[in-house]
């Protein structure tokens, strides 16, 4: 048996591949940032190709920078930015149009359209009807790229979200796979059933012809071609990138919850083998599928996080280093009185309002890019505490800890701050790439690198807990100061 499990994670704004040993510790990681395309305010795009060829080039380094040979290797874990939607041609591989990102915002008027039939989506699929999500964005590739409609309905073009994208592209076309956790994001799955959903793809005008099989998420999948990594490897994990970390972050039994933080802020509370439908705007969705059975898990998704601090990297430049950030923020004492709302792309979970836009409010002529740093980091950790109040009402289980993965979990100003303002204790586990760590688990699981999932259990341990220590009073004026910002960001446009 192979010493290693090949995680690949392919992200918003970068590709990586995590090797990790039998103990889950770190071997050898290689990332590679890839280019972002803004072409229109609230359009997000990517280059298919150049997803892939960054993942295939990082999946190479790694093992050569690792000393490690491919035989070494047991299995291949995927892991990927989940809703970003590929249409491709079946025959050539061509994708028809770039990659629509998750953060994308234009079919924000075709849901309004499609207003009436919300609640059958919600239904149905555990979403709320929102551009963040794939069903969309396929729809709006078919009816805007010329031909594209006519090929689909031929059979000829093949829908996936990045990970169906690498998987096909890995196997030279020999699987069109998805799992449900990344499947429970398109807006066509049926989280009750397990299945692809013909009424909504009849809503949607999607051909079912364009859909991957869906697979478990811990299980052969197909075998990586040996012209990548000389080898072929066994394709034996795939999760959604927030799932996966859920998973990585040992948040296998229900009421446990985490929260990354990545390019987005997620959070996922594990609700057990049964779907709790939210009465507070929070998606209902699958965790993984395993030969144990299927968990689900309920999620609020904030979609400004560490984009936050590359716009202040690369829009304003305050920072020459996303690890800049941490300093500066504490280079004053508080954030002066200023409030920073980054709806730069509209607001998640529990607002869902795509028409929002960012907002500092707040500035006086003694506020510095200090002050400002410090009130983008407290952004993601109010944007958090609003998530998990609406979470703790819809299970009925109030949160005792919270466990955080993810770049942005490093910053210990920001974890301090996060357990301030939700009131428990925070934890912080000595792998925070515990999105890559999932995927690498559920792969493992498959082949037998690990036996059970209480022998991954037992490899969590603990980096930092970071105590509440703010008093209630201050914590009241802080959420009232916040509330009233998200007000302004909301009626920006009004």
């Amino acid at each position: 048996m192979g010493r290693y499990i090949l995680a690949l994670d392919q992200g918003t704004t970068s590709s990586r591949a995590i090797l990790f040993d039998r103990t889950s510790a770190i071997i050898q990681m290689t990332q590679q940032e890839f280019t972002q395309i803004y072409p229109q305010s609230g359009w997000v795009e990517h280059r298919p190709d150049e997803i892939f060829d960054s993942q295939a080039r990082v999946a190479l380094a790694c093992l050569k920078e690792a000393g490690v040979a491919a035989s070494e290797v047991e299995a291949v874990g995927i892991t990927n930015q989940r809703e970003t939607t590929i249409v491709w041609d079946r025959h050539t591989g061509t994708p028809v149009y770039n990659a629509i990102v998750w953060q994308d915002r234009r079919t924000a008027a075709l849901c309004e359209e499609l207003a009436g039939k919300a609640e059958l989506f919600q239904e149905k699929t555990g979403l709320i009807l929102d551009a963040y999500f794939s069903g969309t964005k396929v729809k709006w590739i078919l009816d805007n790229v010329p031909g594209a409609r006519q090929r689909a309905e031929a059979g000829d073009l093949l829908f996936g979200t990045v990970d169906t994208w690498l998987i096909w592209n890995f196997t030279k076309g020999q699987a069109h796979v998805t799992d449900p956790s990344n499947a429970a994001r398109t807006l066509f799955f049926n989280i009750h059933t397990g299945d692809w959903d013909d009424d909504l793809l009849e809503l949607l005008e999607v051909p079912r012809s364009m859909l991957p099989a869906i697979v478990p998420s811990s299980g052969i999948m197909g075998h990586m071609h040996p012209e990548f990594l000389d080898r072929s490897l066994p394709i034996a994990g795939n999760a959604g990138d927030q799932q996966a970390a859920t998973y990585g972050n040992a948040c296998m039994e229900a009421g446990m919850a985490k929260s990354t933080f990545g390019t987005g802020c997620f959070l996922l509370m594990n609700t057990g083998p049964v779907v709790r439908r939210s009465e507070n705007r929070l998606l209902s969705t699958v965790g993984w599928r395993t030969p144990g059975g299927t968990q689900y898990a309920l999620e609020g998704s904030v979609f400004m996080a560490g984009a936050v601090v590359q716009w202040l990297r690369d829009g304003l430049g305050i920072i020459k280093q996303a690890s800049e950030i941490e300093a500066l923020a504490m280079s004053v004492s508080d954030n002066g009185g200023v409030v920073f709302v980054p709806a730069f792309v509209g607001l998640g979970a529990p607002y869902w309002d795509p028409y929002a836009r960012g907002v500092i409010v707040g500035l006086s002529r003694g506020v510095s890019k200090g002050h400002l740093a410090r009130a983008a980091l407290e952004a993601l950790a109010l944007q958090t505490r609003d998530i998990m109040t609406c979470m703790e009402k819809d299970s009925g289980m109030a949160l005792s800890t919270l466990r955080v993965d993810g770049g942005a979990s490093r910053n210990n100003m920001l974890m301090q701050y996060q357990a301030d303002v939700l009131g428990v204790p925070v934890e912080r586990p000595m792998v925070t790439e515990t999105t890559a760590l999932g995927a690498a688990y559920l792969a493992g699981l498959a082949v037998g690198f690990w036996e059970s999932e209480e022998e991954v259990r037992s490899l969590w341990k603990l980096q930092r807990r970071f105590e509440p220590t703010m008093p209630e009073e201050r914590r009241a004026e802080l959420l009232h100061s916040w509330r009233r910002a998200v007000e302004r960001a909301a009626a920006w446009v009004e």
